[in-house]
């Protein structure tokens, strides 16, 4: 690949597993990524539902400055990266002010991380003074567009070259009522990631492409052994977005939908306890470690340690598995009907209306950001998956992904990912799975029992008019 300035660098951003080599081929690399990707806190998104009347309020443009000094028109992007993540964005920042006279971009950041950045644009709108470009969690868009400062982006991405190249679940993280609310931004998808020396330690075949719920379930409990203290696998157990999102991809598989297409209900009522009971069997065996403290860090830390065997991650939690030396590997979610299913997370660039120069120049920098020949420089300095076809077939990505072990099934699973449903009433539905999801787990409710409470709650929130 190539870096910012444009220098050969096949191996500078990677970085070696210890140099064992794996079988079948030489040692492996893996990207020095970013710290692990928090999704979607359903706290902070709710929180933006007390301050929806601020989203909605501002109704006149920022003040600050469209022209600088070099008479450039100035785009203000907050981004919210941290570590390698700021400095991949901002080598591509770079590379686009140097390749023109007209923009300059300004990639401060927004003084915040992405975790923080709901609530830093909910006070920028309420105050009239907000980017051009912010980094916005995909599930929290739906609330984030219902201000007026929110360029449609309609007609500027869809008549790209590259946008029918993007994965299906990417184009859907950014559509609002047929419109396109927003750019592109990260891109992730869900995988169990496997300790191969706990399962031969166990006597136990390594799990393969196409294997079932039930697999999974027998699995975990032959790798569950309480005298040595390890466990089968693992689940968030604190009724957060992290809790939630990993449940989506086996209601889907049942043939359930988050929201009914009436949009008045929930749409998991005839399968929700079927998926729920796979998650009562696995805590009756007391083969599933159930994480108590928010971001999973201390699962993330039970399977490094060489303690848990399975774990449902994404590829931004292979560098701290490959700093802890494990013998891993990768394979597709588990299914109940055969059919390959699996969860995205896309995040956004969402562009607010500074004026129609600074807005255009927005989208400029944002359709250069999203062609294939940098995005797949974003996807390998930032630590995430391509966001289309066309950046996944380039040389670059090809021969990333051939050093790095179970790379390849992160971005193969984006064939069937989907993604949660931009709308409103989201984190209030989230809240009510979370809580429903944490009962079963600990024990409290059955699945039907959890279900029933869930479906009150959330059917209620959707009934809400907004």
């Amino acid at each position: 690949m190539r870096d910012a300035t444009g220098a050969d660098t096949d191996s500078a951003d990677l970085r070696y597993d210890g140099g064992t080599p794996q079988p079948g081929g030489p040692a492996r690399q893996q990207p020095a990524g970013p710290p692990r990707r928090r999704l979607l806190h359903t706290g902070a998104a709710l929180a933006a539902g007390a301050a929806g009347g601020a989203l909605l309020s501002a109704c006149s443009p920022s003040a600050a400055r469209s022209v600088g000094a070099d008479g450039r028109i100035i785009v203000e992007m907050w981004h919210g990266q941290a570590d390698t993540g700021r400095k991949a964005i901002q080598a591509l920042v770079d590379d686009f002010n140097r390749r023109q006279s007209r923009i300059r971009v300004d990639a401060g950041g927004g003084g915040v991380v992405a975790d923080a950045m709901l609530q830093k644009v909910t006070a920028a709108l309420a105050a009239g003074s907000y980017p051009d470009i912010a980094y916005i969690f995909g599930a929290d868009l739906a609330r984030v567009a219902r201000s007026p400062r929110v360029v449609d982006l309609t007609g500027s991405l869809r008549g790209t070259a590259h946008w029918p190249h993007f994965w299906g679940s990417v184009r859907d993280a950014v559509e609002l009522n047929g419109q396109v609310r927003a750019a592109p931004a990260v891109l992730d998808s869900l995988c169990y990631v496997y300790n191969r020396k706990l399962f031969r330690q166990a006597g136990v075949p390594y799990p393969k492409a196409g294997w079932t719920w039930d697999d999974f379930v027998r699995t975990a409990r032959l790798l569950t052994d309480p005298r040595r203290g390890t466990f089968g696998t693992s689940w968030p157990g604190t009724g957060d977005e992290d809790t939630v999102w990993r449940l989506w991809p086996l209601v889907w598989d049942l043939g359930g939908e988050v929201i009914a297409p009436d949009g008045h209900s929930i749409g998991f009522k005839d399968v929700g306890e079927r998926a729920l009971d796979t998650l009562a069997r696995l805590a009756a065996d007391k083969s599933v470690y159930v994480d108590p403290k928010p971001g999973a860090e201390q699962m993330h830390q039970v399977f490094i340690g060489g303690r848990m065997a399975m774990m449902a991650t994404g590829p931004w939690e292979l560098p701290d598995i490959v700093d802890g030396e494990v013998d891993y590997d990768v394979v597709p979610l588990p299914t109940y009907s055969g059919r390959p299913c699996t969860i995205a997370g896309p995040d956004t660039w969402t562009v607010f209306d500074n004026g129609p120069e600074r807005s255009r120049a927005a989208v400029e920098f944002l359709r250069w950001l999203g062609d294939p020949a940098q995005d797949v420089r974003w996807a390998l300095g930032g630590g995430s998956l391509p966001l289309s076809r066309a950046t996944a077939a380039r040389p670059e990505w090809r021969r990333h992904s051939a050093r790095t072990t179970g790379l390849p099934v992160f971005t193969a699973a984006l064939n069937t990912a989907r993604v949660r449903p931009v709308h409103p009433a989201y984190p209030q539905i989230s809240q009510a799975v979370g809580e429903a999801v944490v009962a079963v787990l600990l024990g409290r409710s059955s699945p039907a029992e959890a279900l029933r409470s869930c479906a009150e709650k959330a059917d209620a929130a959707l009934l809400i008019p907004r």
